[in-house]
Formats: structure tokens, C-alpha cells, sequence
């Protein structure tokens, strides 16, 4: 069978938020769950990697990946050194976060993107340890339009355009009038010239997917028009942005939001292009896929639900469904 690897961002081996585990007992709750191959994670200090790489042995689980998020201007050191800490792991891909606003206060522009990412990339190459570009709110990428511009200018120099998939942040925004003033893809949309809805053709996920660029995934559910988290208020009175869904029904008060389970269809059916094409196509280039529900203000903050729970059942099933679309070609 093709290969196809699963593991588990850190940020996602806890129960609740406020209830976070030791560093032993995350990667033993990993190795037990019994359904992922991997742990997803680049420390914050450096001065960690004898107890990571510890852990790891220890349980047998491989630090497979990694990542960080960065701001252009100020965080160029930084890179490189979480890029090397993250090969030193054993780490296959750096998943890179590029913040909207360069360290000067301007959005960023394609050029300084294009710039880094060739960077990036020839580090990537020395190190052998690859930074793949995320699709994420609040960075440079969340105008979705903007990725196969800077791609095209990554392959015009003949270099492969590299990026993580966490298609939660694209299904989020379909029918949600609020996320869609941001970056003003609405425009776009009803334009044509932009399609979220992975069931329409010429969608910007199977256009990635096609393209070849996805090295790595992120796998947090959501559904269109997700909830707000109410659970968490910034300081200006708003609420998270509300970017995870919970994988199966909650209890009654752990969701600030109407469950269904018929809503993560889209979601899934943006894994089963990206299984599709992985499974059909000898070049492609994804080697991982790690499950990411978090606790964070614009995700799971505040909700009552088991998360880690949540991220072995969606693995469970992305599992289940790589088998069969390996199967389904023999």
C-alpha cells in the first residue's frame, strides 16, 4: 500500500484547555491511542530537544514535522533556527506560517512572500528538513487568491511551490458574509473568479490539490458558515473566529453551537480529493497528514468536549478513508 503517514500536532493532546499534560504523558496518550504514526511539533526553546528526542525514543513516535509562524522584517533568524532544530528532530517538513503584516506595519506583498520562500526553500534543501507554506487565518495566505500567485512565481525559477493544507480555514468561509469581508474575497467570489465549495469545479483546494503543491496537511474539522466561538471575547468585544468543529456530537453545553453531523461533508470531501490525488498520481508529494484541533481563541477555547478525544476519532476515519481509496484503485 502507498504510503501515507498520520500524526497529531502537540497543541492537540489535551482534554480541555485549561488542563494541559506533561511532555511524557502527551507522547504516551499518542502511542496508546494506537491510530497515529508520528508527533507534530517544533519546541519553543531549543534547550528542549534532549527531552523531546527522549520522549520520542522512548515511545517509539517520531517527530515527523514541525513548524512555526513568523513575522517578515523580524523573524528571518528565527526561521532558520527553528528549521534547523526542527531537522535536528528528524522532522520531514517545517510547516511555516507567514504573518499578514511585515514587522513595519505594511501586508506583505508577493515579492517579500516570494522572497522568503525562496529562502526557505534553499535551507530546506540543505537541511533536508522542508518548509511547506500553511493556508491560515491571519496570515498572508488567508486571501486564498494570493497562493497560486506566488507559486507561479516560485516555479517560474524552477523550484517547487511547497504547502500545508488546512483547508478548515477555506470551508469556514463559504456562506459566511463576516469572513468573507476579510481580504474582500467576496468580491472574488461572486465574481467566479474565487470558488470555495469543493463540490463546484475549479475550487482553490482541488486547485492545489492538482497543482501538486500539497507537501503536508492539517486536519481540523469545519463546517460552512461555522459557528463563532463565544467562548472566547478579544478585546475589542468580538468573538473567536470560529475555525474547528467538533468531530462528533458533544454533550449538551460543550459546543457553543447546533451540531450536525451532515455539515463536515465538505470538509471531508476536500480530504478525499487530497487522498484521491495522493493515491492516483506517483509524483505527488504529500507525505503526512496531522490532525490539528487546538484550544485556541478563533477554535476550541473554552469548549467542553475532550479535543484530544476528537483528533483520534477524525484520525480514525482518515485512516479508514486512505485505506479505502487505496483499495478503491487496486
Amino acid at each position: 500500500m502507498k504510503e501515507l503517514k498520520l500524526g497529531i500536532t502537540e497543541k492537540g493532546i489535551v482534554h480541555k484547555d485549561q488542563n494541559p499534560f506533561d511532555l511524557d504523558t502527551r507522547f504516551r496518550m499518542v502511542k496508546e491511542s494506537g491510530v497515529y504514526d508520528y508527533y507534530d511539533k517544533t519546541p519553543e526553546d531549543p534547550a528542549l530537544f534532549d527531552d523531546y528526542m527522549a520522549a520520542s525514543e522512548k515511545y517509539g513516535i517520531p517527530i515527523r514535522a514541525g513548524g512555526w509562524f513568523y513575522e517578515l522584517g523580524k523573524d528571518e533568524q528565527l526561521f532558520r533556527d527553528k528549521l534547523e532544530l526542527s531537522a535536528r528532530l528528524g522532522s520531514k517538513v517545517h510547516n511555516t506560517q507567514v504573518r499578514a503584516r511585515h514587522a513595519d506595519g505594511h501586508f506583505v506583498t508577493n515579492d517579500e512572500v516570494f522572497e522568503f520562500y525562496m529562502m526557505a526553500a534553499e535551507l530546506g534543501d540543505a537541511c533536508g528538513c522542508y518548509p511547506t507554506f500553511e493556508v491560515h487565518i491571519n496570515m498572508w495566505s488567508e486571501d486564498f487568491r494570493r497562493i497560486t500567485q506566488v507559486a507561479d512565481m516560485v516555479e517560474a525559477r524552477g523550484v517547487p511551490f511547497r504547502m500545508t493544507l488546512d483547508h478548515s480555514h477555506v470551508i469556514f468561509k463559504i456562506n459566511n458574509e463576516i469572513e468573507q469581508k476579510v481580504f474582500d474575497i467576496k468580491s472574488s467570489i461572486e465574481a467566479g473568479e474565487l470558488v470555495l465549495d469543493p463540490y463546484k469545479s475549479g475550487s482553490c483546494c482541488q486547485e492545489w490539490i492538482d497543482r501538486g503543491f500539497v507537501n503536508h496537511s492539517h486536519a481540523r474539522a469545519a463546517v460552512p458558515n461555522n459557528p463563532k466561538n463565544t467562548c472566547y471575547t478579544y478585546e475589542d468585544g468580538s468573538p473567536g473566529r470560529g475555525a474547528q468543529y467538533p468531530w462528533f456530537e458533544p454533550e449538551p453545553g460543550q459546543f457553543p453551537g447546533e451540531w450536525q453531523e451532515a455539515k463536515l461533508e465538505p470538509w471531508k470531501e476536500v480530504v478525499r480529493q487530497l487522498f484521491a490525488y495522493h493515491a492516483n498520481n506517483d509524483d505527488s508529494p504529500l507525505g503526512q497528514v496531522s490532525t490539528e484541533f487546538i484550544p485556541g481563541p478563533d477554535y476550541g477555547f473554552g469548549h467542553g468536549y475532550s479535543i484530544f478525544d476528537h483528533s483520534v476519532a477524525c484520525a480514525g476515519w482518515l485512516r479508514q478513508t486512505w485505506e479505502g481509496t487505496v483499495n478503491a484503485k487496486q
